[in-house]
């Protein structure tokens, strides 16, 4: 699956993009948030605990609770405001 980082969340990962393929078990994006956690100083940097991150799962807004299954890209971003 591709993950897509952006804004600081990219800047704490260090690049864009990346393809990556999580083991089994990582079923939920809270799952894929702690497998990439457990990833390097970057990741656990980016996704610290308490981090402000939203979730997409093939373009749409997801929960943490959201299934990963068979999702083709999971993109990470801090919240948007609007005004």
């Amino acid at each position: 699956m591709k993950l897509l980082y952006f804004a600081w969340v990219r800047e704490r990962v260090g690049h864009p993009e990346e393809e990556a393929t999580p083991p089994a078990g990582v079923e939920t994006v809270a799952d894929l948030v702690d497998w990439l956690r457990a990833r390097g100083p970057e990741y656990a940097y980016a996704f610290a605990p308490g981090a402000a991150i939203r979730a997409a799962v093939d373009k749409r807004h997801a929960k943490p609770e959201a299934s990963i299954a068979g999702a083709r890209e999971v993109a990470f971003f801090p919240p948007m405001t609007g005004g």
